[in-house]
C-alpha cells in the first residue's frame, strides 16, 4: 500500500506528503520500512528534482544502501543534469557488484571503460522493445541492425533528425557517456530501440494510425522523438 502512495505522491511532486506517509509507517501502524520502502522512498525524492534530499535519506538509512538504492538515484541524476552526484553513485554501485557496472556501462548509462569496448561490440544490450504489425511481432535492441529494413529504417531516423533540427530539436548528447565525438553521440542516438520501433512503425502502418511500442525497460529521455 505504501509504495503506492510514495508512487502517487511522486507523480504529484508532493515529497512532503510522501515523506509523512514514510516517517507514519512505523509511527503510527508499527511497520518497519524495507529496502524496497526505502527504494520507492529514493525514487519519489529523484524523480521530482530533490537530489540532495534523496542522498541524505539514503546516509540516514538504518542499513547499508544496496545496488538498487544507488541505481535509483544515479538515474534522476542523469536526467537533472547532476552528474557528479551520478557519478558518485556509480562509483558505489561499482564497489558493490562490478558486474551490474558493466551493464550499466555498456548500456551508456556510466563512463565505459577502455577494457570493456571490445565486449560491448560483441554483445547486443538487453535493453529491447516489441511492435506488433499486422499480426507479428517485432522485437528491436539498441544498435540493433540486424532487422531486414535496417537501412530504411536508419535512413528515415536521419531524416526526421534533420527535420527536427530545423524545428529546434537539440540531441540530449549528454546522456550518451561513450568516449566518442559529438557527430557520434548523435548517431548512437540514432540507436534506441524506442527509436527503431517507432520509426518501423511508421513505415509499415497507414497515416494516423495508433503505434504501440512494449518496453522491457523504462525510456530515457533521449531515446524519445519530440
Amino acid at each position: 500500500m505504501f509504495i503506492g502512495v510514495f508512487s502517487a505522491c511522486s507523480i504529484l511532486g508532493d515529497i512532503n506528503e510522501g515523506m509523512l506517509h514514510f516517517e507514519s509507517m512505523s509511527k503510527d501502524y508499527g511497520i518497519i520500512p524495507s529496502i524496497e520502502h526505502h527504494v520507492n522512498a529514493v525514487e519519489m525524492l529523484g524523480g521530482t528534482g530533490y537530489l540532495d534530499k534523496a542522498l541524505e535519506f539514503i546516509e540516514e538509512m538504518p542499513f547499508e544502501p544496496s545496488v538498487d538504492v544507488w541505481e535509483t538515484l544515479m538515474n534522476p541524476c542523469r536526467v537533472h543534469g547532476h552528474l557528479e552526484l551520478g557519478d558518485s553513485c556509480a562509483e558505489q554501485i561499482e564497489q558493490l557488484d562490478p558486474s551490474h557496472s558493466s551493464e550499466l556501462s555498456k548500456a551508456g548509462l556510466i563512463p565505459v571503460k577502455a577494457s570493456d569496448l571490445a565486449e560491448i561490440k560483441k554483445k547486443k544490450l538487453s535493453s529491447h522493445n516489441v511492435l506488433r504489425i499486422k499480426g507479428r511481432v517485432h522485437e528491436y535492441r539498441a544498435g540493433d541492425r540486424s532487422h531486414p529494413k535496417s537501412d530504411k529504417i536508419y535512413a528515415l531516423l536521419r531524416c526526421l533528425k534533420e527535420q527536427m533540427k530545423e524545428f529546434g530539436y537539440i540531441p540530449e548528447t549528454r546522456f550518451v557517456l561513450h568516449d566518442i565525438d559529438q557527430e557520434g553521440k548523435e548517431e548512437a542516438l540514432l540507436g534506441h530501440s524506442e527509436r527503431l520501433a517507432v520509426v518501423h512503425g511508421l513505415m509499415t502502418t497507414a497515416a494516423r494510425s495508433p503505434i504501440q511500442v512494449i518496453k522491457n525497460l523504462r525510456f530515457v529521455v533521449s531515446a524519445i522523438l519530440q
